[in-house]
């Protein structure tokens, strides 16, 4: 049973060709588009890699500049058969090439979608590559002088104004760790070597937050240091000093920014995808309308478009088969069963 037959005269295939040209371009073009948003994707994900811990989330930047680069080609090629449809000798040369050129493009356009739900998917490997990398980045604050983490103070810093966010979690993730490197702390000084004894690392642990935690909005000079201890400033009470830091997490700040991205970024691929689908779809009307004017010395006829010429499962059944022939030793049960029955003829005979 033939699927979604369509007649068409000599005047709708040439509004056909005309509009899927029209159509390819216009496809060629959100490729395009597609391409730019992953590499604008990969470009943010790579400036914040040093607060990643893992790159699963890449998989999606990648596939979408593999799918743009590969929706221009497609379209490019679309294109050109819409030109040479109207001229029977010049189609025919795409004959043989139409069939496999139709399930390399499929195989394309489904990774859009694929590139969709991954964006959502990998949501929970993004927040804990997060969690890890930050809480990393913030351990490394102090390494200065260490090669490899020369920076690193710089990209929290940066982070933390730009995102106007404070630690991990909260600010309190910088009273764990110690951020001040040992060559600015005084050694002879007794409050540094008590606080370097009351652990059992010995670390120099502070009340205190790097200066980037500071919020611009608050209304009194930023108190950074003893920051626990009310006693230490004038007219101040840290349960409620609301305004003085930064009270979001880099965590949730830079997974609320990613995300916002990838759900901004879905519905466009969702439209790409449907654009490129109809693209598609005119295709295959054009093709099977075109097999009609092969036959006949008048290309005016009118003939006959569908999308698939059988039925789904027959067609699915046909591909299995076509697919068997392609592949040497696909059906594996039967060349064991055809070895053993030559193995039984050959005792028979001894």
């Amino acid at each position: 049973m033939t699927v979604l037959k369509i007649k068409f005269s000599f005047q709708r295939r040439v509004r056909l060709a005309q509009g899927l040209w029209l159509l390819s371009w216009v496809a060629m073009f959100t490729g395009v588009v597609i391409f730019s948003l992953g590499v604008f994707l990969k470009t943010e994900l790579l400036r914040r890699s040093e607060v990643m811990h893992t790159m699963d989330i890449h998989m999606v930047p990648n596939m979408l500049m593999l799918v743009g680069l590969a929706s221009v080609g497609i379209n490019l090629c679309a294109g050109r058969i819409c030109q040479d449809s109207m001229d029977v000798a010049r189609f025919t040369r795409w004959k043989n090439f139409l069939t496999p050129f139709f399930m390399v493009s499929l195989l394309f356009t489904s990774l859009l979608l694929v590139a969709m739900s991954l964006s959502y998917a990998l949501q929970p490997s993004l927040e804990e590559s997060l969690k890890i990398g930050l809480k990393n980045g913030i351990r490394f604050y102090k390494d200065t002088d260490t090669p490899g983490r020369c920076f690193q103070k710089q990209t929290i810093d940066r982070l933390q104004m730009e995102f106007q966010c404070c630690g991990n979690s909260n600010f309190k993730d910088w009273f764990e760790v110690q951020w001040i490197n040992n060559r600015y702390l005084d050694f002879t000084s007794k409050e540094v070597k008590d606080r370097m004894r009351s652990n059992v690392d010995g670390r120099y642990l502070v009340d205190g937050v790097p200066f980037s935690c500071c919020n611009p909005a608050s209304p009194r000079p930023c108190i950074q240091e003893r920051i626990l201890d009310n006693s230490a400033h004038h007219n101040y009470e840290y349960h409620i000093e609301e305004l003085n830091l930064h009270s979001r997490g880099c965590r949730e700040a830079l997974l609320s920014y990613y995300m916002g991205l990838m759900n901004t970024i879905g519905p466009g691929v969702l439209s790409v995808f449907l654009v490129q689908m109809s693209v598609l779809a005119s295709l295959r009307y054009l093709q099977t309308a075109m097999i009609g004017v092969e036959e006949q010395e008048n290309m005016e006829v009118e003939t006959e478009g569908y999308i698939l010429e059988k039925g789904v499962k027959e067609t699915l059944n046909e591909a299995k088969e076509n697919l068997k022939n392609l592949v040497p030793g696909w059906n594996g049960g039967q060349v064991v069963d055809e070895a053993t029955e030559g193995d039984a003829e050959a005792e028979k005979a001894a």
